[in-house]
This record gives C-alpha cells, sequence and structure tokens, in this order.
C-alpha cells in the first residue's frame, strides 16, 4: 500500500517542478502591464510633416450669428409710413422723394422715445450762429415731412422742451449721445415727474452703442397731484410710473371703469404695413444708387 502511494507521488512531483521552471521563465503580469502603461515616448518632429503623415484637423472657429443680426437689421423709421386713413398716396410719395434727398445731406441716425440726442441748429442771433439743446426724446409723431420730435431737458430747475421738425433745413447735426428704449411709445408724463429723470449734463459724451438696443426698466415717481393727466387710465398704458406709491388700491380700480377691452379684437384698428415696408426699402435703395 505504502508502496503505491509513493510511486504516484513520483509524477506529480515532477510536474510540479517543470510548471515552477515554466514560471521562472514567463514575465509577471505585473511587469507588463506596467510596461503597456509606460511604453516608449512619443516623438514629436518639429520639421513639416512628411507627406502622407497623419495631420490633426484645425481647431474649429464658432462664430456667434447673433451679433450680425443686429449689423445687418434695417431701421425704418417711423415716418415712412403713411397713415392709414391716407386720401393721396402720391402725396406721400413725393414727399418721401424730398425726405430721402434731404437725408443725403443732413444724417438722421436712428433713435427712439428714451434717447439721449443734441440737435445743433442754426440760430442767426447765437454768437457763433448755430445753438445746441440736449434731451431726452419723450416723444415722436407726425408723418411725411411733417415728422417731429420732443426733446426735453431741466435746466437750473425749469424743465425745458423744444419739439424739432425731423427734416427741417435749419438742423445741421442730429447726435445720439445714448441710444435706449423706454416701456412706454411716449414719456409725456415726464413733466409730472420728479426733475431728476429728465437732467441731463448739457456737455454729457455719447456714449458707445451696444449690438441690441437695450430697454431701460426705469420706473420714475411722480409729483404730488394733481397731475396735466390722468396717467393712471388705460387708455395710456402707461408702464414706467410707480402707481403703488400714489394711488390706492380703490383708486386703481375706478380707473379700470375706462378700460375699452373690445379695442384688443378690433381687427381694423391697425393695418398690416409689410407691403408698404417693402416698396419704400426699393425707394431707398434706388435713392442710394442714383
Amino acid at each position: 500500500m505504502a508502496s503505491s502511494l509513493v510511486g504516484s507521488s513520483v509524477p506529480a512531483m515532477g510536474l510540479a517542478r517543470s510548471f515552477r521552471a515554466a514560471k521562472a521563465l514567463l514575465p509577471s503580469s505585473a511587469s507588463v502591464a506596467c510596461r503597456a502603461r509606460v511604453g516608449p515616448a512619443r516623438q514629436q518632429s518639429t520639421g513639416p510633416p512628411e507627406p502622407g503623415a497623419f495631420q490633426p484637423p484645425q481647431k474649429p472657429v464658432i462664430a456667434d450669428k447673433r451679433l450680425a443680426k443686429r449689423r445687418d437689421s434695417r431701421f425704418l423709421s417711423p415716418e415712412f409710413i403713411p397713415p392709414r386713413g391716407r386720401t393721396n398716396p402720391l402725396k406721400f410719395q413725393i414727399e418721401r422723394k424730398d425726405m430721402l434727398e434731404r437725408r443725403k445731406i443732413l444724417h438722421i441716425p436712428e433713435f427712439y422715445v428714451g434717447s439721449i440726442l443734441r440737435v445743433t441748429t442754426a440760430d442767426p442771433y447765437a454768437s457763433g450762429k448755430t445753438s445746441q439743446f440736449l434731451g431726452i426724446c419723450i416723444q415722436r409723431s407726425g408723418a411725411g415731412l411733417g415728422a417731429t420730435f420732443i426733446l426735453r431737458n431741466t435746466i437750473e430747475g425749469q424743465g425745458v422742451e423744444i419739439c424739432f421738425e425731423l427734416y427741417n433745413p435749419l438742423i445741421q447735426e442730429i447726435q445720439v449721445i445714448k441710444l435706449e428704449k423706454r416701456l412706454d411709445d411716449s414719456l409725456l408724463y415726464l413733466r409730472d415727474a420728479l426733475p431728476e429723470y429728465s437732467t441731463f449734463d448739457v456737455n454729457m459724451k455719447p456714449l458707445a452703442p451696444t449690438e441690441e438696443v437695450p430697454v431701460n426698466q426705469l420706473k420714475v415717481k411722480m409729483k404730488p397731484k394733481p397731475w396735466s393727466k390722468r396717467w393712471e387710465r388705460p387708455k395710456f398704458n402707461i408702464k414706467g410710473i410707480r402707481f403703488d406709491l400714489y394711488l390706492t388700491e380703490e383708486q386703481m380700480k375706478n380707473a379700470q371703469k375706462w378700460s375699452q377691452p373690445w379695442l384688443e379684437f378690433d381687427m381694423m384698428r391697425e393695418y398690416d404695413t409689410s407691403k408698404i415696408e417693402a416698396a419704400i426699402w426699393d425707394e431707398i435703395e434706388a435713392s442710394k444708387k442714383s
């Protein structure tokens, strides 16, 4: 029995010795993994690339298309659009020709209600034969050659307003000091507001324009009542006044009695001017080529 056990253990011991010898000849897994991770350093060529060699693609250039929108946008001054109740379209067409000829001599910039302007006009009674006025535009009105805009400024505690005719030949320069919009299309309520909201330095320097015309969210504080008009009534649709400081809830409810909600559904109140604007742009392009 013992002899049979000894005989069977001899081949097993020989097999174990051969396995240990083969394991010693093979490299360890850790060293192989280490060499695979480290590896030889990649050589970087400093000269020109060889023909047919791999070249990495160029870095893509990302262009912001939103900036081009502002540069390519065209501003059509509101006085070019004739009123709906016109009776003689030829009259406005002739006026537009005169307006375009005037614009070739005088640069009329883009501006809105709420922008700060400096207007230089010819004045035979002034020392330098010219006079300047700086103020905030509180209203634009009129159509055709009768277009006007009102500038307001507070000088020495006194509110001063000047109504300029946009195509008046006495105007020598219209300079935009600050281009911006307001919450309302008319700022006539600045007459009843505190003077600080319509006080500007006459020597104010022009500010650099931005890509998009900013909208000033300012809400003004008013003087004590009575005001020149009932600005709280819905027909004015004023958003730039702090009514909560001067009117109670009951007064605001009484003001809503004057609302006309049916006007929202009046489809004949405004008319589509897209075709008229396209025709006007054709006239403007033709006048530039002539």
